[in-house]
């Protein structure tokens, strides 16, 4: 896999919601804070974007934005009208008849595990607007058309095809904020050949018994110049930052699998349980056994 995949599919929590809504005259939603991303896209007329402590957006027919870190936010006709929000599951329950529309837009949300999320997605601004432009995000276009055909008539097929197109549209959403992004560390990191070589390797076998030169080899230049350039980009040597990430893939198939403590270290590239366990116990700060008990006792209590 690649780094921006990993970086989603590690801290994916069930099936991602969205719903189509119509709205009309003077409205006004309101979504609380929640461990997760939320979008929304214009699919007609305009809206305002007002979030938690930060600058209102003007959001228009085309524009699409995605809230990566689930900031609290208001959606609305206008920035006055903030203060007479309603909660937004039952102001879009109400929304999707509304007749005539002025405003149509897509929203939703994905759930995820913030705890220990990949710094590509903690470098994302609280808010990515990706306004349209002709000729620009065609694959983020294409992706929207097919959901909100989706959403407009279920079809046979759509308990598969609904969130696969979901989780599309968040990867064309923060492949757009890369493509675009002015500033930033993992635009750059993405965009050096070396360094991108050398995730890609990692990312692709984190099991395999990587050293320094073998990664070198694989990204076509000598040991100190890797060294070099991964850690001033990325900001870990290349050997940590895969001690990372295992212990990362472990926590999610603690979370997400049955697996036996064993099976999991081989998958990810340790010796013996006990290794796996060690290090687990030095970055998460609890057992294994204990991580996974905790994690099941959070989905247990989260909303459907």
């Amino acid at each position: 896999m690649d780094v921006v995949s990993d970086a989603i599919s590690a801290v994916r929590l069930g099936h991602p919601s969205s719903h189509r809504v119509r709205a009309g005259g003077s409205w006004c939603a309101r979504l609380d804070p929640y461990d997760g991303a939320g979008f929304h896209v214009v699919l007609k007329g305009s809206c305002w974007l007002l979030p938690d402590g930060g600058v209102p957006v003007l959001l228009g027919v085309g524009d699409s934005v995605l809230l990566p870190h689930g900031t609290g936010h208001v959606i609305a006709d206008s920035p006055e009208a903030a203060e007479k929000a309603e909660p937004f599951e039952r102001w879009a329950a109400r929304a999707r008849s509304v007749e005539p529309a002025e405003t149509e837009l897509l929203c939703g949300e994905y759930r995820l595990d913030c705890s220990r999320l990949h710094p590509l997605l903690t470098e994302l601004p609280e808010v990515v607007h990706l306004p349209s432009r002709v000729g620009s995000h065609l694959e983020l276009r294409a992706a929207i058309d097919l959901l909100a055909g989706e959403l407009d008539e279920r079809r046979p097929g759509a308990c598969i095809a609904l969130p696969s197109l979901l989780d599309l549209l968040l990867v064309y959403l923060i492949r757009s904020w890369l493509t675009e992004a002015t500033a930033g560390t993992w635009p750059r990191v993405l965009g050096d050949p070396v360094t991108a070589a050398a995730l890609r390797a990692l990312h692709t076998d984190p099991a395999a018994p990587w050293s320094n030169d073998r990664l070198a080899a694989e990204a076509g230049v000598s040991r100190p110049t890797l060294a070099r350039r991964f850690t001033s980009l990325v900001g870990r040597p290349p050997m940590a930052y895969l001690t990372w990430w295992r212990l990362i893939l472990a926590a999610g198939r603690l979370r997400t699998t049955a697996d036996t403590l064993a099976t999991i270290a081989t998958r990810v590239g340790y010796g013996s349980p006990y290794a796996l366990s060690h290090a687990f116990e030095r970055e998460f700060g609890v057992t294994p056994g204990r991580y996974r008990a905790q994690a099941a006792e959070r989905s247990a209590a989260a909303p459907a």
